[in-house]
C-alpha cells in the first residue's frame, strides 16, 4: 500500500512523515514545483501478529507493510496548467493521498497565506486536485473529438463510451466534486487507470496541530477520513523507545500513536483487511480487500496458489487463540474447509490446499 503525503509549503508534511514512519528526515521548506520525495516503509502494527508469533515461535515474523511517500512540490498554483512530469508521476503512483493541513502557530515558519486556517487549506488543496483533473480530461476530450469518426466501428464505439464517461466526470468537476465521490464501475476505473486523475484517489486528511491542541477545537472538520495529529509531538515520541513512548502518550492524553491511527484510517478508507498464515517457519500478515474470496487471498500469497486452488483450511484468529494450538483446533473440529466462493474474513488464518 503506497500513501502519498501532500500539503501546502510549511504545513509540516515532513514532520507528519516522521511521526508516521519513525524517520528522522530533516524538515525543509520547498517552493511549489520543486519536487523531492522521501520514502519510508513501515510495519502495520497488529497485536494479533504478535500473539500468533508468541504461539508458534516461528523462524520469521512478517507484518503487513505500508509505504509512505513525502512529496514536496505540490501547492497552490501547481495545477494551473495541469501537473506534469515528475510531480504528477510521484503523486499518481500512490494508492491513496494523505493531505496535511496546518493548524499550529509558529512565528518562525510563516504560512504562505499568512493566517492559520485549516478549513480554507483543505478547500484550496482539493481545488488543486480538481483543477489538475479538469485539465487532463479537457485535453483528452479534445483528442477524442478529432478521432471519434476515425477507425473501425468497434474503435468508434469504444471512443463514444469513453467520451460519455469523461463528460460525466467533467460535469462533477465543474461542480467542484472530487471524482472519488462518484460511483464508478470496475470497468470505468480501469479505463481511467492511466490518466493520472488525482481527485479520483482516496484521500485521508490530517490536521497538523500544536502540542497543546484539543481535538474539540476542530470537531467540525473531523470525520471518518479526517483526524488530528499533534505532529511535532508525535514525531518526537516516534523516536523514543516503546516504553518511554507509552508514558509520554499517556501524559499527553493520546490513546493511540499517530502511526497506528493513520494506518487504521487508511485500511478503512481503502476497504482493506488482514488474514494470516502461520507455522514454524513463518507467521505472516497479508493484506486483501474486504470481500475478497479465498482464491484471491491465495493469489496474494503466490500466483500458483490461486491457479491451483483446491480448498482453504480456515479458522478465525479468535478461535485459534481460544483453542491454544492448531492441533487443538483440529481436535475440536474448528477447522473449516472452504471453497472458491468463500469470502475471507478479517483475522482468518488460512492454509491453502492447491495442485498444479
Amino acid at each position: 500500500m503506497q500513501i502519498g503525503i501532500i500539503g501546502l509549503p510549511n504545513s509540516g508534511k515532513t514532520t507528519i512523515f516522521n511521526a508516521l514512519t519513525r524517520s528522522n528526515t530533516a524538515t525543509t521548506a520547498f517552493s511549489s514545483g520543486q519536487v523531492e520525495v522521501h520514502t519510508a516503509v513501515v510495519d502495520v502494527p497488529d497485536p494479533r501478529v504478535d500473539r500468533l508469533s508468541a504461539m508458534f515461535k516461528p523462524k520469521k515474523t512478517t507484518y503487513a507493510q505500508v509505504t509512505y511517500n513525502d512529496i514536496a512540490g505540490f501547492g497552490r498554483g501547481a495545477a494551473k496548467a495541469g501537473i506534469a512530469g515528475p510531480l504528477l508521476n510521484a503523486m499518481a503512483a500512490n494508492d491513496a493521498l494523505l493531505l496535511v493541513v496546518r493548524a499550529f502557530e509558529d512565528a518562525n515558519v510563516p504560512h504562505p497565506d499568512e493566517t492559520i486556517n485549516p478549513a480554507r487549506d483543505l478547500v484550496t488543496m482539493e481545488s488543486e486536485l480538481i483543477l489538475n483533473d479538469m485539465t487532463i480530461l479537457d485535453r483528452r476530450l479534445e483528442r477524442l473529438s478529432g478521432q471519434k469518426n476515425r477507425g473501425t466501428p468497434e474503435e468508434r464505439k469504444q471512443m463514444a463510451v469513453e467520451e460519455l464517461l469523461l463528460q460525466r466526470l467533467m460535469s462533477a468537476l465543474d461542480e467542484e466534486k472530487p471524482l472519488r465521490d462518484l460511483e464508478l464501475s470496475e470497468t470505468e476505473r480501469k479505463l481511467l487507470g492511466g490518466f493520472g486523475l488525482l481527485s479520483l484517489k482516496p484521500m485521508l486528511r490530517v490536521i497538523n496541530a500544536g502540542d497543546d491542541t484539543n481535538e474539540a477545537d476542530f470537531a467540525d472538520l473531523l470525520d471518518d477520513r479526517t483526524f488530528l495529529l499533534r505532529g511535532r509531538l508525535e514525531a518526537e515520541i516516534a523516536q523514543m523507545a516503546p516504553e518511554d513512548a507509552a508514558e509520554f502518550l499517556a501524559d499527553f492524553g493520546i490513546d493511540e500513536p499517530g502511526l497506528s491511527r493513520a494506518i487504521r484510517f487508511c485500511y478503512k478508507m481503502l476497504g482493506l483487511q488482514s488474514f494470516f498464515t502461520v507455522g514454524e517457519d513463518e507467521v505472516r500478515a497479508w493484506t486483501i480487500a474486504v470481500g475478497a474470496t479465498a482464491p484471491e487471498a491465495a493469489g496474494v500469497i503466490h500466483s500458483d496458489l490461486r491457479k491451483g486452488f483446491i480448498r482453504a483450511e480456515t479458522v478465525s484468529y479468535d478461535e485459534l487463540i481460544a483453542a491454544g494450538s492448531l492441533a487443538e483446533v483440529k481436535k475440536q473440529g474448528k477447522f473449516r474447509l472452504e471453497g472458491k466462493e468463500y469470502v475471507v474474513q478479517d483475522g482468518d488464518v488460512l492454509n491453502i490446499r492447491f495442485n498444479l
